[in-house]
């Protein structure tokens, strides 16, 4: 039999799918013992029923509605619709989960020209009557019969404006009379009928109302843009009426059990006094902080802590609760898991698990990835993000939010920053000769790239917030102006960035303020406890590897000696070097540059403090590193003494049809051995110096990428150990040292057994392998790739959640062909897409050792690999 009406004597917490979210507290409020308005739920079965049969409510349901109402009847000692002792009553919405705003609520209901009259006799104030009656008809017009409230907002504005008053609270009683009047005229005008005075039509007319409701379009499109199911149905709850307007020991309010922005322990909220609920949310007065209320109704103020107290302690979590007080008495009216930032989220779990309120368990379940990404990054006040629509969108490249002045070169952005300017750098893309402006800016903005395109890898690295691959921005840097949709944005001008949406807005929005500090720490090493995987960073600066190690990193999975070579000096020593003519001219050079090298190692070694480092050898092709402007070229003449000419034909002769498939990697080591030599020599050099000086004992990983098979990666691996075997000798002290290679080619997969015969460790590259195995560039997959989402051919980026089918399976296949020959073989996964949640659910049953990812990441995987 179904159940289409329960009173809150007779349900639990339990029944939310009954009941909904609303309904099954104040059920359980009820069954504990807390001060609740009497009352009764329709259910969520009630409300579907009357949904799949055409809005019709079923005789059924009338009669246990009409049964319900006679029982509250009995409690209260009250008559629904009589005009001598009138019962009152609130109709609120309730679904499974809380929709805030979604729903709509009527107050006062069963007031009529007759009841009023019994409420202003009984009450003994006859203005709190007839606010009562004229907030019932504008609550009613609202939701019922869909009356703009703007139109019932004016009429009262043009009576406050007429008799020169300020607030409604100087409307007397004959004024809302008054105001009645004309609210009854707006029925006929607009809905050519009056304002029901049926109490039961009323009623009925409300519970309708609700139910439709579940289907409005607000409703519609928070249920789709957080994931809840449309065939849930709302529930209806219909509850004794206590009045927070009557007279001065009378208010409404919210509090919150403890801060919902810092996760601060204590009482947090608002109230007003002589005010109905949507008073406090409407905005029409000053709300005071529920501290006051000590002063106010100091009784009061210490029972409600304790109420708020014992409900926290009942649900085990932070709690958001509605109150009334009529008269000095305090009544709930709802309680529910408060909503909170996700910094609060973090400490309130903590605080909670400190309080033996939840294990440790049940602690890494409550949070969630997003909320850890989110926590470490500033965000934008949600008010001003309502409030203004983006200029550009993009992908959400590296999360965060900045405001600054926009720039189009890296030399320009440099010289504002200098000025002591907020600088935005905008670029078609970016490129290595950018690195100096990108390291100064507030955030960095291309027109094309996609996830792991140089300004996303870049960004990430360094903790900047970005949006790549805005499609339908198009940059003038010539003419230093910006176009998107018509609109046209000068350099100077002010933009603010949100890298955790991919949104660009035009103008400045406000940054939200939150000084709490997150005890990370203490997280850290929960997380750690119940994960076998461990996670490490991708890094290469001393100030992105402090922040990788302050944000829990276990090491470095990788370290990309071709960054080091970005800044100007560095490049232009290996501009020199691409184009040395001989051996001998290569190997000067090349000393030099060691000891730069060796300088970075040994730094690098410090921040780390011992953890694992793996450090890839150079990677890009040659080409990348030579100029790309005639401004450039000659910049470059004059540093290595040639002509421009030469240099260019020189980058003609190594200019590349598909330089991704080309000549990079471990083709570099076979072709000019010395350069990889002169880095194994710089790392071991670094690493035993560190050891003499610091007596810091580092674990150092040389990784060789781009490798197809075992032969070449044995010849690398050969002259690699010569010059390690020399490092050693020269200062009579080794030092531990693993050589692996990346795995990032099907081919290094399907022979992952012969290579693992001759390395130490493997690492998955995840972008290349990803491009090799799709057959997708990378840098132009963005369009690609949308085309396929919109025709439901792909579900998600392959660049951005890991492929489980295709190259999770190479890389399943290589762990186990490798393990074969080597069972200790150090196993780890580094790229960005390693760390998406959907992609840590399946690597989890992996045989792997580490994942390793951008530093902000870290806290996110290592949660994500803690769950169950």
């Amino acid at each position: 039999m179904k159940t289409w009406v329960l009173p809150f004597n007779k349900g639990n917490a339990e029944q939310k799918e009954l009941l909904g979210g609303k309904g099954a507290n104040l059920a359980e409020m009820t069954r504990l013992g807390f001060p609740v308005p009497q009352g009764f739920t329709i259910t969520t079965t009630a409300c579907l029923d009357y949904l799949e049969n055409q809005e019709y409510l079923n005789p059924s349901i009338l009669t246990e509605i009409n049964i319900a109402i006679a029982a509250l009847e009995d409690e209260t000692k009250k008559k629904f619709g009589n005009s001598q002792n009138p019962l009152l009553v609130s109709v609120r919405s309730g679904a499974k989960f809380s929709m805030p705003g979604m729903m709509d609520t009527i107050l006062n209901l069963g007031l009529n020209d007759e009841t009023v009259l019994s409420l202003a006799k009984d009450s003994g104030d006859e203005r709190f009557a007839y606010d009562c009656y004229r907030r019932l008809l504008q609550m009613f017009g609202n939701v019922v019969f869909d009356m703009d409230h703007q139109l019932f907002e004016k009429i009262v504005a043009d009576y406050k404006q007429t008799h020169q008053l300020v607030s409604d609270s100087d409307v007397t009683a004959d004024g809302w009379k008054e105001v009645i009047v004309a609210f009854k005229v707006l029925f006929v005008k607009l809905k050519q009928r009056d304002f029901p005075q049926n109490v039961e039509e009323q009623l009925l007319l409300a519970v309708e109302a609700v139910f439709k409701s579940w289907n409005n379009q607000r409703a519609k499109t928070y249920r789709r843009l957080h994931g809840i199911s449309d065939s849930l149905g709302t529930a209806v709850n219909v509850q004794e009426m206590v009045f927070g307007n009557f007279w001065d020991t009378s208010g409404t309010g919210v509090v919150f059990s403890r801060n919902p922005a810092t996760g601060e322990a204590g009482l947090f909220g608002e109230y007003l006094m002589n005010a109905q609920g949507e008073d406090v949310v409407a905005g029409i007065r000053t709300p005071k902080s529920i501290q006051t209320l000590k002063k106010d109704l100091p009784k009061v103020y210490l029972q409600l802590k304790e109420i708020c107290e014992k409900l926290e302690a009942h649900y085990k979590d932070m709690q958001d609760i509605e109150f009334t007080v009529e008269k000095g008495k305090l009544f709930i009216l709802q309680t529910r898991n408060g909503k909170r930032t996700a910094k609060a989220k973090l400490v309130i779990a903590l605080d909670l698990f400190k309080e033996g309120m939840i294990t440790e368990q049940e602690l890494i379940e409550r949070i969630e990835g997003n909320d850890l990404e989110e926590a470490l990054h500033p965000a934008f006040c949600k008010e001003d993000k309502k409030e203004k629509e983006s200029w550009v969108s993009g992908l959400p490249a590296s999360p965060g939010a900045a405001v600054g002045q926009i720039y189009f070169s890296a030399d320009q952005a440099v010289e504002a920053s200098k000025r002591g300017e907020k600088v935005i750098l905008m670029r078609a893309e970016t490129s290595p000769e950018d690195i100096e402006g990108m390291a100064i800016s507030e955030a960095i903005v291309t027109c094309r790239g996609g996830m792991t395109s140089h300004a996303a890898v870049v960004a990430r690295g360094m903790g900047i917030c970005s949006v790549v691959g805005c499609e339908n921005l198009s940059v003038d840097e010539k003419e230093r102006v910006a176009y998107a949709d018509g609109q046209v944005v000068k350099e100077g001008a002010v933009l603010s960035v949100d890298g955790t949406t991919g949104d660009v807005y035009i103008g400045e929005l406000r940054l939200e303020k939150n000084n709490t500090q997150l005890p990370l720490k203490e997280l850290f090493e929960m997380l750690d406890k119940q994960s076998s995987i461990a996670v490490r960073a991708n890094a290469e600066t001393e100030k992105d590897i402090t922040t990788a190690m302050e944000l829990g990193a276990t090491g470095i999975g990788l370290s990309r000696t071709e960054h080091m070579f970005f800044e100007k000096k560095r490049l232009m020593l290996f501009r020199k070097l691409i184009l040395a003519q001989t051996l001998e001219e290569r190997i000067a050079i090349l000393e030099t540059l060691k000891e730069v090298q060796k300088e970075d190692f040994k730094r690098m070694y410090y921040v780390a403090k011992g953890h694992p480092m793996t450090i890839r050898l150079l990677d890009p092709p040659l080409h990348e590193f030579l100029p790309k402007n005639e401004e450039e070229y000659q910049e470059t003449a004059e540093f290595v003494g040639k002509s421009a000419k030469e240099i260019k034909q020189k980058a003609n002769a190594l200019a590349e049809v598909n330089p991704m498939l080309g000549f990079r990697g471990v083709r570099l080591g076979v072709a000019y051995p010395e350069i990889y030599q002169m880095q194994a020599e710089a790392i071991m050099e670094a690493a035993v110096e560190s050891y003499f000086e610091l007596n810091n004992w580092m674990e150092v990983e040389i990784m060789i990428p781009f490798t197809t098979d075992a032969s070449e990666f044995q010849r690398i691996r050969q002259l690699l150990e010569e010059r390690i075997q020399e490092v050693f000798h020269k200062y009579n002290q080794p030092v531990p040292y693993m050589i692996g290679t990346m795995i990032e080619i099907p081919r290094a997969c399907i022979l992952a057994d012969e290579i693992a015969q001759y390395a130490d460790f493997f690492s998955f590259g995840t972008n290349d392998l990803t491009q090799m195995t799709y057959g997708l560039s990378r840098d132009d997959s963005p369009k690609i790739i949308n085309q396929y989402m919109t025709h439901g051919l792909m579900k998600e980026d392959p660049f951005q959640v890991l492929d489980e089918k295709g190259v999770g399976a190479l890389m399943k296949m290589a762990i186990e062909k490798g393990r074969k020959i080597k069972p200790e073989l150090k196993i780890g996964i580094c790229g960005e897409a390693a760390a998406h949640p959907d992609s840590i659910a399946f690597l989890k049953d992996y045989a792997i050792d580490y994942i390793s990812c951008s530093p902000y990441r870290i806290p996110q995987a290592k949660l994500l690999l803690a769950k169950g």
